[in-house]
């Protein structure tokens, strides 16, 4: 079909998620038919870097040659078959190399689909955990203030931003929220609530859909402390943080924290196929074994739960760290980000501050009328000049690939600024 057929499809008959269709129907939609490396095409062949890695999923760039090999060798087996009651290879493989490598203590693996479920497995696994250990008071949760777990009922429950969630709020059940950064502030929830807190449930470092907000250094050793010293489980929400993101395999790895249960999705195939995993201790796991008339089973789960062809992508991903040294050439371009960002992008009028941890950086604008739309403006503007980004609200967010070459990371940075440049700092100008 030609570009403009199905354009005209779309805004026919299709639902974008976390777009307001009114605004999207006035404008010419981007539909990329293809992508390699770090670079994506267009329906009409107009090349674009892909500024946000897909939404945060992309590792080692479209097309990479290992992992398509991994996916063609799998569709040659078999492309799908339940866990419900069978198991098959990928998943008993990736399942063991999540273990070897996550933090110390996670030793059981459930898969789910992607990183609202794997938030919704964890936070059923800790209500459930302590049902069975008879402290049925265990009830609650914690989690930060401008908090993003996703976007079924459970994870939006334990989230803290209100433009998401507050409308669902006669759906949810209720979560105190925490002050991000403050541990007196957590440790007093904790003491006010002794005896009902199920769990504390945390984004490890930084909190990405609040517009990457970033945490003081050793505040998530302190979180593991507290939930030590008050007896509650810590859930490590690693989904955005996970798979190098950071600078490191996982960001709790840097406060050398290892939690009770961890969420992983986005990065895990590499951006190929929906795939999480919710990783859990042996104790954990060891209280809902028993006798089948108990009913101490965990009653969860998902029709793709464990995908052979998702599993396949995801063991391929994980040799390609191992193979390409990604994480090890990672460290000289974070380094090269942060100079990129200081020269291009902090010394505008338009930028109220550059907040950045590895290789998650967010841009937040100086504060403009919600109408302006000004960190959509320089999305669109970005695009013009042949980048991706896209904003949560006046925080433009870059999330490249980890492989991008110097020469293209150095044009996204250029380019983003140039874009705030055009679109910002006039209308800042006007403003004053």
């Amino acid at each position: 079909m030609r570009t403009r057929e199905l354009a005209e499809i779309d805004k026919r008959v299709l639902w974008h998620p976390f777009t307001q269709q009114r605004g999207w129907s006035d404008e010419e939609p981007l539909i990329i038919e293809r992508g390699r490396g770090c670079t994506l095409y267009d329906s009409d062949g107009n090349a674009y870097i892909d500024g946000i890695s897909s939404l945060w999923c992309n590792i080692h760039g479209h097309a990479h040659p290992a992992i398509d090999a991994a996916l063609r060798e799998q569709l040659g087996r078999i492309a799908h078959t339940t866990m419900l009651g069978l198991s098959h290879p990928p998943a008993i493989e990736l399942a063991q190399r999540l273990v070897e490598l996550a933090p110390s203590g996670l030793s059981r693996v459930f898969y789910s689909d992607n990183g609202s479920t794997a938030a919704e497995v964890a936070l059923k696994m800790a209500f459930q955990y302590w049902r069975h250990r008879g402290e049925t008071e265990r009830t609650a949760f914690i989690c930060l203030r401008d908090a993003y777990h996703g976007d079924t009922i459970g994870s939006v429950s334990v989230g803290g931003i209100d433009l998401f969630h507050a409308c669902f709020g006669p759906l949810l059940f209720d979560a105190w929220q925490a002050e991000p950064g403050d541990g007196e502030d957590l440790d007093r929830l904790l003491r006010e609530h002794a005896g009902k807190v199920a769990a504390v449930i945390v984004e490890p470092l930084v909190q990405g859909a609040a517009g990457i907000l970033t945490h003081p250094d050793g505040y998530l050793a302190r979180v593991r402390e507290l939930c030590d010293e008050h007896d509650v489980l810590l859930i490590c929400d690693e989904v955005a943080t996970g798979f190098g993101r950071t600078g490191t395999m996982f960001a709790c790895e840097q406060e050398d924290v290892a939690p009770d249960l961890m969420c992983v999705a986005k990065g895990l195939t590499g951006g190929y196929m929906p795939l999480a995993a919710t990783l859990a201790t042996e104790r954990i796991y060891e209280a809902f074994l028993g006798d089948f008339e108990q009913l101490r089973t965990f009653f969860h789960g998902h029709t793709y739960t464990g995908n052979p062809l998702a599993c396949a992508a995801a063991l391929a991903t994980l040799e390609v760290f191992e193979r390409e040294h990604t994480l090890e050439a990672l460290q000289p371009k974070i380094a090269l980000l942060g100079e990129l960002l200081d020269e291009h992008v902090a010394p505008l009028r338009s930028v109220r501050a550059v907040r950045r941890r590895g290789f998650m950086v967010g841009i937040e604008l100086e504060q403009f009328p919600l109408a302006a739309r000004m960190g959509h403006q320089v999305a669109l503007a970005a695009r013009r000049r042949g980048a991706i980004v896209r904003p949560l609200g006046d925080v433009v967010v870059l999330m490249a690939p980890l492989v991008i070459s110097e020469v293209q990371l150095r044009c996204l940075v250029a380019t983003t600024g140039a874009a705030i440049a055009e679109a910002a700092e006039p209308a800042l100008s006007a403003a004053a």
